[in-house]
């Protein structure tokens, strides 16, 4: 019989703690909507609020945005970049793609896989490989030559040390005036998207 009366207290004990325990978690849950000062919650909605907010800038800002002054930049191995300054159609019927060459890598650098593989070039350093290319028209535009051959493009660029910067050119064809914006590309170097002025 006494031992009958103790399990039942047992269990009584047993279910007011669970009884308190439920209530404490429901109060604590519940509290956020509104209940008491709401200060330490209404600080972490905040928080967590402004932390979303920046994962949601830092997954929509580019990756690679073009430094400035600069309308687009393509990156190469070994540390290379190029900064394209402007792409200007001329009125003679060209276009001309200014940029700068910069070396950001440890070792000196030539460009010569950038050179064009369809006519032998008295320059072995040349960015007379680049092309623009009218995705719309599905057309490629090459660097003109002059009359020996060469290309209208920068030429000579040997021995970039790092650090070392060199402003580059190379002209183009111009294509039809209705065409604003070209991908230019360079081999070994990621294209880039840029916009035709004048």
């Amino acid at each position: 019989m006494r031992m009958r009366h103790t399990t039942k207290a047992r269990r009584g004990a047993a279910a007011a703690v669970l009884a308190a325990v439920m209530a404490l978690t429901a109060a604590g849950c519940g509290d956020g909507g509104g209940g008491g000062d709401g200060k330490a919650d209404g600080a972490g909605a905040r928080a967590s609020g402004k932390a979303s907010a920046q994962r949601g800038e830092a997954k929509n800002r580019p990756q690679d945005q073009p430094p400035s002054g600069a309308i687009g930049e393509m990156k190469g191995p070994d540390g290379i970049a190029l900064a394209i300054t402007s792409v200007v159609r001329d009125e003679g019927g060209f276009v001309t793609v200014n940029g700068t060459l910069t070396n950001r890598g440890s070792r000196p650098f030539n460009a010569i896989h950038w050179l064009s593989k369809e006519t032998e070039m008295k320059s072995r350093s040349s960015v007379s490989g680049a092309s623009l290319v009218d995705a719309s028209g599905k057309k490629r535009y090459l660097v003109l030559r002059d009359t020996d051959g060469e290309c209208l493009c920068s030429t000579g660029l040997t021995n970039i040390k790092p650090s070392e910067s060199r402003p580059v050119f190379a002209q183009f064809p111009a294509p039809p005036a209705d065409v604003n914006e070209v991908d230019f590309q360079l081999p070994t170097m990621p294209s880039v998207h840029v916009k035709i002025s004048g």
